[in-house]
This record gives C-alpha cells, sequence and structure tokens, in this order.
C-alpha cells in the first residue's frame, strides 16, 4: 500500500476564523498526522446567541488521535489558538509554538484547567522539531502580531510551506521584518506545496509597512484637542507602540484600558519581543492629569459590546467619561461581520460629541500580504503547486485563478477536502463531513445538537409552558395552567385562553387519550398554537409538563 501526503483544512478555508489545518502522511488508514493551528471565530447574537466561542470541530482527528504526533501553533491571535484549551483534552498531543505564542497559550491552557507546561516553546528556522514522519521548522514571517511564523514541513514526498498569516513588511516595528532572502534559502531544496493565506487577494496594491503610520498618527494625536481614545486590535503590539510613542511626542500620558490589551502588552514585555514602550500610567492615576495631557488605549476596536470601547461609548469605564470635543481613533478596520456592532459604538460617540476617525488607511494597515504581495511570495518560494486558505471561498477561487494564471497548479480546498499532495498535481481524494462545536458557558456543544436552534426558536416565537395534573383514571384535574414568555398580552387575556381552549380540547379528546403524554403535548401544542396565531399572530414554542398522580 503506497503512501500518500494529505492536507485537510477542518476550520479556517472557505471561511474567516477558527483555523485548524491537517496534514497526514502514510498508508491509507495508518496515516500518522500533525495539526496546524486550533483557533475560534466569536458568535453573533441573529446565529448563535448566548454563545462564547465558536470553534472547528475536530472529531475526524480526535478519532485517530493516537496517530496525532503533534500540534503547532503559528501565531497568537485567537482564531488560530484560542480554543486551544478547551480543545486540548479530545487531542492529547505535544503543543509547540514560538516563546511569545507559547506564553498567550500557556494562559490559555491555564484557564481551561490544563496543565500549561504541555506547550513547548521552539527556536527559528532551521531549528526544527520532529513528529513522526514529518520535520516542523517556524520561519519568522511578519504580520500584525509579534513572532507571527510560517512553517516549513519536511515530509518524505517533499517540503510544504505553510505561510500562516503574514504581509510583506520590511519594518514592521516589533517582531521580524520579512525577510526574501530567507525565503530564497527555504524555497532551495524545493518547494512542493505552498499553502497559503488568501484573506486580501483582492486588494490591488502593494501592502503598507506598519512604520508608514508613525508620522500621520502622531500629527493627528499632536493636532487632537480634549482627551483622545485610540482603540486597535489588542494583539497589535507594534501599533500599541506607534499610537503610545506619538502621545508622548504629543506631551500626553498613556492609559491603557481593557484586560486583553493589557495582557498583550506584559507578555510582549515578558517575552523580550517589546522594548522601549512608552510608560504607562494606572487609571486611578490618570485622574490627577488633565483630560488634553491623556492617551487612552481602548479594547473593543471591533465593537464588541462588553468591551471597554463600548462602555466608554454608552456611558463610562470604570469612573472615566468621554465628552464633546474629545477624539476617538479606530486604528482598524472591521472585521466582515462586524460592521452593527461597530456602527453603534460609533453613533453613541457622535451623540456625546466625540470626534470620530475610523475607517481612515492613513492610521491603519492590513497584517494580510495583498494581491501583488502573495504573488512576490509565490515568485520567492516556486512552489509546485498552490492550496490558498484563509478566506472565504471566494478568496480561495480568486487565489486559485492568480496561481494558475501565472503556471501553477493550484486547487481550491475548503474545510473537509481532502487533498493528496503527493504527485505534482492536487488532487481530491475524499470529503469529511466537517462543523463547528460552540462553548455554551462551560459546556462544549455541537452546533446540530439543537441546543441553540431551539434557543432561537425561543426568541422567534416564544415560549408557552403548560402544566397539567392527570390523575390515576386519566381525568385531569384543576384544569390547564398555562404561562408565556416573550409574547405580547395587551388585555392580559392570553394565558386565560390559552387555559380554557387546553381543558376544552383535552375534555373532547377521545377515550383514553390523557393516558398518552404524546397525544396529550400533541393536544396541548395544537391548542397552544391556534389561540396564540388568533390573539397575537405567533406560534410559540410549547412546552408540556404532565404530573400524573399514581395510586398508593
Amino acid at each position: 500500500m503506497s503512501n500518500k501526503l494529505i492536507y485537510l483544512p477542518l476550520g479556517g478555508a472557505g471561511e474567516i476564523g477558527m483555523n485548524m489545518y491537517l496534514y497526514g502522511y502514510g498508508p491509507k488508514g495508518r496515516e500518522r498526522y500533525i495539526l496546524v493551528d486550533v483557533g475560534v471565530t466569536f458568535p453573533d447574537m441573529e446565529t448563535s446567541p448566548g454563545v462564547d466561542l465558536i470553534m472547528a470541530d475536530p472529531t475526524y482527528i480526535t478519532e485517530r488521535a493516537d496517530r496525532l504526533e503533534a500540534i503547532f501553533i503559528t501565531h497568537a491571535h485567537e482564531d488560530h489558538i484560542g480554543a486551544i484549551g478547551h480543545l486540548y483534552p479530545r487531542l492529547q498531543a505535544p503543543i509547540y509554538a514560538r516563546a511569545f505564542t507559547a506564553a498567550i497559550g500557556r494562559n490559555k491552557m491555564e484557564r481551561a484547567g490544563q496543565d500549561p507546561d504541555i506547550i513547548r516553546e521552539v527556536g527559528l528556522w532551521p531549528e526544527t522539531v520532529k513528529a513522526g514522519p514529518f520535520e516542523v521548522g517556524f520561519a519568522p514571517i511578519s504580520h500584525s502580531i509579534p513572532e507571527a511564523s510560517a512553517l516549513v514541513i519536511d515530509t518524505p514526498l517533499g517540503r510544504i510551506f505553510h505561510s500562516g498569516d503574514f504581509k510583506i513588511d520590511p519594518d514592521p516595528l516589533v517582531g521580524e521584518a520579512f525577510d526574501p532572502d530567507l525565503m530564497k534559502e527555504i524555497a532551495k531544496p524545493g518547494i512542493k506545496a505552498l499553502v497559503c493565506d488568501s484573506t486580501n487577494i483582492f486588494s490591488t496594491g502593494a501592502g503598507r509597512s506598519e512604520a508608514s503610520l508613525a508620522s500621520p498618527i502622531t500629527d493627528m494625536i499632536g493636532h487632537a484637542s480634549g482627551m483622545v481614545v485610540a482603540t486597535t486590535f489588542a494583539s497589535n503590539v507594534a501599533r500599541l507602540k506607534t499610537l503610545s510613542q506619538a502621545a508622548v511626542d504629543a506631551g500626553r500620558s498613556v492609559v491603557v484600558v481593557g484586560r486583553a490589551m493589557t495582557t498583550m502588552i506584559n507578555t510582549a514585555q515578558s517575552t523580550g519581543v517589546l522594548t522601549d514602550f512608552p510608560p504607562i500610567v494606572d487609571l486611578e492615576d490618570s485622574r490627577d492629569i488633565p483630560r488634553n495631557q491623556l492617551l487612552v488605549l481602548s479594547t473593543g476596536s471591533q465593537g464588541e459590546r462588553r468591551a471597554a470601547s463600548a462602555q466608554l461609548a454608552q456611558g463610562k469605564y470604570r469612573g472615566m467619561e468621554l465628552k464633546e470635543g474629545d477624539t476617538f481613533l479606530f486604528s482598524s478596520k472591521t472585521i466582515p461581520g462586524n460592521e452593527k456592532g461597530v456602527a453603534f459604538i460609533h453613533n453613541q460617540l457622535a451623540q456625546k460629541g466625540v470626534n470620530v476617525v475610523a475607517e481612515d488607511d492613513r492610521y491603519h494597515v492590513s497584517g494580510h500580504a495583498n494581491r501583488p504581495d502573495l504573488e512576490r511570495l509565490q515568485v520567492l518560494m516556486k512552489p509546485d503547486m498552490v492550496i490558498p486558505m484563509h478566506g472565504e471561498y471566494r478568496h480561495l477561487r480568486e487565489h486559485v485563478q492568480m496561481a494558475q494564471n501565472n503556471g501553477r497548479a493550484a486547487m481550491i480546498a475548503p474545510n473537509g477536502v481532502m487533498v493528496d499532495l503527493s504527485g505534482d498535481t492536487p488532487n481530491v481524494i475524499d470529503n469529511i463531513d466537517t462543523g463547528r462545536l460552540y462553548l455554551d458557558g462551560t459546556v462544549l456543544i455541537g452546533a446540530m445538537d439543537g441546543i441553540v436552534r431551539k434557543r432561537l426558536h425561543f426568541a422567534l416565537r416564544g415560549h408557552v409552558v403548560v402544566s397539567l395534573l392527570i390523575d390515576e383514571d386519566n381525568r385531569l384535574i384543576d384544569g390547564a395552567w398555562a404561562e408565556a414568555h416573550g409574547l405580547p398580552d395587551i388585555n392580559e387575556t392570553l394565558e386565560a385562553a390559552l387555559e380554557e381552549a387546553i381543558d376544552n380540547d383535552l375534555k373532547k379528546a377521545r377515550k383514553g387519550a390523557l393516558g398518552d403524554d404524546e397525544m396529550v403535548d400533541m393536544i396541548v401544542s395544537r391548542a397552544s398554537s391556534r389561540v396564540c396565531k388568533n390573539m397575537i399572530g405567533k406560534k410559540p414554542v410549547c412546552t408540556t409538563l404532565i404530573n400524573r398522580m399514581e395510586n398508593e
């Protein structure tokens, strides 16, 4: 039986977020595997109310966990590392990451009740980790977070370059610059497959450096009146440094509000990737500083309702309050799907008379490679084949067309598509059912378990609870008791009408019907739907509680 080299995305291909990529090598049914990234995405009230986090369902690999050699984390963004603590009990394999990423990962493991020392630190390529038939190295590559890395994956059938999230930035301010000579060196033995970030494939201009923001941000803060609040991705440590230095240059003190941002700054400093960060003033001490001498770095650039930015927009954050004439800078781009939350904050700030600066390219650059940069990486790496990842389906398709137009074999491989990389061109050899897991409170549930779907039904239709007491002779005692939740009851007659209708329908039921719980539930549900439809135009979810008296 011949050995095959396979690639299987379980999350992050055909969508933005919850990245999880599987590589395997060996004969069918006896492959050894490595897993790359274990990320999350975030819920919304329209599709996943009450859910805390969403992650890829790892069932395919957990069913083969005895053959999982190792887990490699490319960088510390939530969509690449956020699920590691929650899913580790199902995966049970060594975890490898660079120092900064490892520190963030250990914190997540500890908070999830896992042993943080399971995460092992790895140095830069050419240092490698042996994992079964794979040998994996971390190649530094620039992104919007410190120590982002591509993975150099050597296999018996050739070298794979897994780009991770990256951009071509010669001066990222914090972390390593993109090094074309290093890319050429890695490519010398030949690259069988480039598995590559696709996020900005539709952006036709060359990407800009993080360093290009220093001058315009310094100028903007220097001319602002009142207090200035700036928000960006908490993990963008370089941006936080640029904003803070601009504040100091303008004679302002720096205050940081929000746990995520504080954690990132502290971790970056403790692991040595962030140096010369301007001094930070404690929030309590800032009350003694004139407002026009403050810059506040705040979490919540994506409209998160519980983050510091949202609290400042709606009222106060630990006593700090925005006033008319203050300035609020969004040094970020709004991720698709977050537009409503961000617009809500913009409107709240506008009502306060705050000057909002947002969606302005002078104050933000992307952490992902634009189309010309993706083409440049392909020229540097000269891969036999290109497999796009990290993007919606339209991104993957466009990336494939670009690669093919440049004479390279390429294939769209969304979640669940198993690709054979063994030959000269990629081939689909299987389709795997993939799905999502929800963290609901402290419990992991399947997206198809029906729990969230039922919650949506309650939200959309309302809920009627009916309680019945039935004696040992199958007779209704004292009539039905009904309680409506989430339904309008203008004249306070709905519950009485429900009880009357249910009583009448049960009395009319055929002989012996009250002895059958399923029949009773059907009669009650039909009566409930009929009454509510007639009175308020809704057919609510109905729950019937049947209490039966027994002979002593």
